[in-house]
């Protein structure tokens, strides 16, 4: 019999630089920076976390190629697509797929692709 998973409790993204990840993920995402451990740092949204690693400051030694960038995320919002896209022009984030519609993991999305700073693919989404 196979291990069966619920969810998703946290991930963790290795990022350049915490602050310019912090701005990103607070300013524009709504997110919530928290402290815990030794000097670690996590983005809490809804039920789930961002763990956040520095590339020059790896805390696990088993991770084995921790890169900025390499991460492709689709998140879920409760503001509508439009009001996404007019919050992240007047924040001059460049769109760089969409608005379109998608496959997500309960049905079809109507989503927009953007940059973080360490160049992830954010993808921002409504169901429909």
């Amino acid at each position: 019999m196979p291990i069966i998973i619920d969810r998703l409790d946290h991930l963790v993204l290795t990022v350049k630089d915490i602050q310019a990840t912090r701005e990103f993920y607070e300013d524009i995402l709504g997110m919530e920076m928290r402290s815990f451990g030794n000097k670690r740092f996590a983005l809490h949204f809804g039920n789930q976390k961002f763990n956040l690693h520095e590339a020059n400051n790896p805390i696990d030694p088993n991770v084995r190629h921790a890169t900025p960038g390499s991460a492709d995320l689709c998140l879920i919002t409760e503001t509508p697509i439009a009001e996404v896209i007019s919050i992240l022009e007047s924040k001059q984030i460049p769109i760089i797929a969409g608005p379109g519609e998608r496959t997500g993991a309960i049905g079809v999305l109507h989503s927009i692709y953007v940059y973080d700073p360490d160049d992830n693919l954010i993808e921002i989404a409504n169901y429909i």
